[in-house]
């Protein structure tokens, strides 16, 4: 029997790359069911995902009610919080409403999305959190994006929290950078292409187990500090 992922921001970039990755090959001999989840639906998408749910802004409470409800009967092997935003704020020309809007769907979210999907996951699911290691205080030595940087590390805390409170249901959890990938959200001036970052995303998901969950780690295996 195939397994079932879910991916937000799935139509693009890393999101998109999970797809591709998880359709053609998964850790089960069976393979895997991919559920994409996106604002607007992309022909790339549609190529790998099995299921699109779109028109889900994942910051609205009832967007995130309208999935749980398409998703009632739906149990969920993996969920992948993928989606999100970077703008680039600096001192002395600080947006708060960027800010704000960094807060709500890079970690406010990922937060909802797992509370409302709850019913899918079984023992043995797994979440993941695609974070950024500029949500670490301690790697922190060149200081601005105060949005995506503060947002991120909320999502850290968010993810460590849920790794305690799901242990004795069985779910692990983890927090994962996924790298500088050549993305839009940069510019396409990453280090690495979308498909390395989701190689390396689903090698450490697939070595993810209940004790190491709760762990902040770099695409790369690194182990990344708070």
């Amino acid at each position: 029997m195939a397994s079932t992922v879910l991916i937000t921001g799935a139509n693009r970039g890393v999101g998109l790359a999970l797809a591709r990755h998880y359709h053609q090959a998964g850790w089960h001999q069976a393979g895997w069911r991919v559920i994409g989840v996106c604002r607007h639906a992309s022909d790339e998408l549609a190529v790998v995902a099995d299921r699109i749910i779109d028109g889900i802004d994942v910051t609205r409470e009832t967007d995130v009610a309208r999935l749980a409800e398409a998703l009632a009967d739906q149990s969920l092997d993996l969920l992948i919080n993928n989606a999100g935003m970077l703008h680039d704020e600096s001192l002395g020309a600080l947006d708060f409403d960027a800010i704000r809007a960094q807060m709500e769907i890079n970690a406010y979210a990922p937060l909802r999305v797992t509370e409302a999907l709850l019913p899918c996951l079984g023992e043995g699911a797994k979440v993941a959190h695609i974070t950024s290691r500029m949500g670490s205080i301690a790697d922190n030595d060149s200081g601005g994006r105060y949005g995506y940087r503060a947002s991120k590390a909320a999502l850290n805390a968010f993810g460590k929290s849920l790794a305690v409170d799901l242990g004795p249901r069985g779910i692990a959890v983890a927090q994962l950078h996924p790298g500088y990938v050549q993305t839009r959200m940069v510019n396409f001036g990453g280090l690495i292409t979308p498909e390395e970052a989701a190689q390396g995303i689903a090698a450490r998901l697939e070595a993810l187990t209940l004790e190491t969950s709760g762990g902040f780690w770099h695409s790369n295996g690194e182990s990344l500090p708070w």
